[in-house]
C-alpha cells in the first residue's frame, strides 16, 4: 500500500469504532500509534527529499535565468558595437537559456502542489496521533478501575488491505489508460508544433533585434 494510501485510511478512520470492536483495545490503539507514528516518519523524510529537490531545481532555474541575462548583456555590446549577427547569435543563446529556465518552473509547480498536500496531510495525521494517545490514556484509566470486557468482532483487515489495493490498482490502470491515449494523440502533432515553435522562437527573436537596433541607436 503505498503511503498517501495509508494516511487517507488512517485520517479516515473511526477511532472509537475500531477500539468498541476489538477484543484487546489497548493493543490495538497501541498498534495504530505505532502505525501512525512510522507512517508520520516516513512522510517528513519524503518532505526533505521534495524540498531538496525542490531546492536543486531553484538553483537550477537561477543558473539559467543569469545566463539568459549574461547573453543579453553580450547582445546589447554586440549591438552597440554594429555587430548585428553577432548579437542575433547571443539572443539566441539568450533564448536557450531562459526556455530551459522556463521548463523547470512546471516542474517546480508540481513539486509545490506535492509538498503542500504532504504538510496538510502531516497536520491531519498528527491531529489523528493525538486522538489516539488521549484514547489510550483514557483506556488505562478504565483498565485501572474497572474490568470492562468488549464484544468481539472480527476485522478483516487482510481483505480490506486487498480492497484498498484492488481500487488503488484499478486507479492508476486507469490513468495509465488516459495517459497512454494522450500520447497517441500527440504523437502526430510533435512535428506541427515544433513548426509552429520554430516560428514564434524567430518572431521572438526579431523582436528582440529590433528593439537592440532602436536601443543603440
Amino acid at each position: 500500500m503505498s503511503m498517501f494510501s495509508r494516511i487517507s485510511d488512517i485520517v479516515q478512520s473511526n477511532l472509537n469504532a475500531m477500539l468498541d470492536k476489538a477484543e484487546d483495545p489497548q493493543k490495538v490503539v497501541r498498534l495504530i500509534i505505532q502505525e501512525m507514528e512510522e507512517t508520520l516518519v516516513e512522510v517528513r523524510s519524503v518532505a526533505a527529499r521534495y524540498i531538496a529537490e525542490q531546492k536543486g531545481l531553484q538553483r537550477k532555474q537561477r543558473q539559467w535565468q543569469q545566463q539568459a541575462a549574461h547573453w543579453y548583456e553580450k547582445a546589447e555590446l554586440a549591438m552597440s558595437k554594429g555587430k548585428e549577427d553577432l548579437a542575433r547569435s547571443a539572443l539566441l543563446e539568450k533564448q536557450k537559456a531562459q526556455d530551459n529556465a522556463d521548463a523547470l518552473t512546471d516542474d517546480l509547480t508540481h513539486l509545490d502542489d506535492t509538498l503542500t498536500k504532504l504538510g496538510e496531510d502531516t497536520s491531519r495525521l498528527q491531529s489523528k496521533l493525538t486522538e489516539a494517545r488521549q484514547r489510550e490514556k483514557a483506556l488505562l484509566m478504565r483498565q485501572q478501575t474497572a474490568s470492562v470486557r468488549i464484544k468481539v468482532q472480527e476485522r478483516k483487515q487482510a481483505e480490506a488491505v486487498d480492497q484498498v489495493m484492488h481500487k488503488f490498482d484499478q486507479y492508476e490502470s486507469r490513468i495509465d489508460h488516459l495517459e497512454a491515449q494522450l500520447e497517441a494523440m500527440e504523437l502526430g502533432n510533435d512535428g506541427l508544433e515544433q513548426q509552429f515553435r520554430a516560428l514564434e522562437n524567430e518572431e521572438r527573436l526579431q523582436q528582440e533585434l529590433d528593439a537592440l537596433k532602436k536601443k543603440v541607436a
